[in-house]
């Protein structure tokens, strides 16, 4: 039996009501006849390190029942403690789940396995345009999982009209003690930046005590930091304005229809979670067949019918619904996506900065 182990809710987590159950598959739906289990010396099992409620209800079960591996799922709250686990050697795990920011700092740091696209053939689902990300450049450590966007999810009858900028968050006290705001300080700081015309990236060193004095002229209005639940404070009512994942909104909203999410006009930040081998992984037979196994179509589907994120695999985006596809909170059009960026990494001196940015604004 798979089993789980881990924290509670975060960016990630459902509600109950998610939608259907998931799909049935077999594991020769991804091209290739299934191996026996322990197939090149390896034993049957495999360890994959996950961020919380982040797969189908029945996708490690079915895995097992085609290939005789057995997937132990241990859960992990944030990229730095993804990243804290494995930076004094690898204490076990054969697939791993970082953000495309943290994928870049964990191969600067010889901490991930060169994948072998022999063994993905289903690398073959995924968009084109995933296939060759900055922060990956040929996927040589990565393939691509979920992708996420931050915006703002508010309460329509307790907000007047659309909250399209980031002002309402960062600069206003239109809405004070109604509004949380995620906890991850690169976010806070880059969108920040975006707020005030600049790119997330490469912000020029005055502007960092600009944002600073702004958030905390904003902080006496700001009720929460919370820790990626900013969806359930939101639908509780706690808030009526929250910074979320677009994910996170889209579970809430069937919920409430009184709900809704919106990316402000100057643009947003978009992250990738990807599927990596780290280094030292004890069964990377395994960790390949088991990657190949979550590219697959209808794998692919049935996890995206349960966590409700964007999906690059366009195989298994074609199997969902119309309210899926055509869902603009979950893909917002092309006008609005040119306006977003992904945040690149860009040093451990940089994130220190931005940390202690955040500490003096929550401080404050």
């Amino acid at each position: 039996m798979s089993t789980i182990t881990g924290r509670g809710l975060n960016r990630r987590s459902l509600l109950a009501a998610t939608g259907a159950a998931a799909i049935g598959m077999t594991f020769t739906a991804c091209g290739e006849k299934p191996k026996a289990a322990g197939a090149g010396g390896e034993e049957p099992k495999l360890n994959f390190y996950n961020w919380d409620t982040y797969i189908g209800e029945t996708t490690l079960a079915d895995f097992k029942k085609a290939t005789g591996v057995d997937v132990n799922m241990s859960l992990f709250a944030t990229n730095d403690e993804l990243f804290a686990k494995l930076k004094a050697g690898n204490p076990g795990f054969d697939v791993i789940v970082p953000s495309n920011e943290f994928v870049t700092r964990m191969t600067q740091a010889d901490m991930l396995t060169p994948l072998d696209h022999a063994k993905i053939p289903n690398i073959k689902n995924i968009d084109p345009t995933f296939l060759n990300p900055d922060y990956d450049p040929g996927r040589k450590f990565s393939m691509p999982y979920t992708w996420l966007l931050l915006g703002i999810g508010y309460r329509k009858s307790k907000v007047q009209g659309v909250p399209d900028s980031w002002k309402w968050l960062f600069d206003s006290d239109k809405y004070k003690g109604r509004i949380a705001l995620l906890s991850e300080s690169a976010d806070l700081v880059r969108l920040s930046a975006k707020y005030l015309g600049h790119s997330l990236n490469n912000i020029p060193a005055d502007m960092i005590p600009q944002i600073e004095k702004m958030l905390i002229k904003q902080k006496p209005f700001v009720k929460a930091f919370h820790d990626d639940n900013g969806q359930d404070m939101l639908l509780a009512g706690d808030v009526d304005l929250v910074l979320e994942y677009n994910g996170d909104i889209a579970q809430v909203m069937r919920e409430d229809p009184d709900l809704d999410f919106v990316v402000p006009k100057e643009g947003s930040l978009i992250n990738s979670d990807s599927l990596c081998i780290p280094k030292g992984a004890p069964r990377p037979n395994n960790a390949h067949a088991f990657i190949n196994y979550l590219l697959d179509a209808q794998a692919g589907a049935a996890i995206t019918k349960k966590i409700l994120y964007p999906t690059p695999n366009a195989a298994a985006k074609a199997l969902m619904p119309d309210s899926y596809k055509k869902n603009p909170v979950i893909f917002p059009p092309p006008e609005v996506m040119a306006k977003c960026e992904y945040g690149a990494f860009e040093g451990a001196e940089k994130a220190s900065l931005y940390e202690e940015v955040i500490t003096r604004v929550r401080a404050a």
